[in-house]
């Protein structure tokens, strides 16, 4: 069988900020259940993304808070290039941190922004990260 991707787990400081940004990138989070520090969205790729506050935390013993710098790039397909303006736009006046204006980089046009605990989103309108297209 082929290995597949099927979740991106974040370690967050504080789930209800962390909702709130992802809510603002465009994704149709649910509310945390009582007493769980857990979000999870499945997106139509079959990918989902995990929010939480006590996994890795939790259960690894070894495990501490990465400390300066970032270490991965989470992509999303915003559409257009007015889509990627857009959104770059309402998540920088929404008083997130706007690492890269939206640019036309050798690749794609993209934009890049720190979630509240500096996982660096990329919004691009790079139609290879475009889940629904066909192969």
């Amino acid at each position: 069988m082929e290995m597949q991707l099927s979740m991106v787990i974040l370690e967050v400081r504080d789930l209800p900020a962390s909702i709130e940004f992802y809510r603002r990138v465009g994704l149709d989070l649910a509310d945390p259940g009582p007493g769980r520090p857990v979000v999870i969205h499945r997106m139509g790729s079959g990918v989902s993304l995990l929010l939480t506050t006590s996994f890795a935390s939790a259960y690894d013993p070894a495990w501490s808070r990465p400390n300066g710098g970032y270490q991965q790039l989470l992509e999303f397909y915003a559409g257009e290039n007015g889509a990627v303006d857009q959104r770059w736009a309402d998540l920088v006046d929404a008083g997130y941190h706007g690492r890269m204006p939206p640019t036309q980089t050798v690749g794609p046009y993209a934009a890049m922004v720190d979630d509240p605990d500096g996982n660096v989103v990329l919004l691009t309108s790079d139609e290879t990260a475009r889940v629904d297209r066909a192969p």
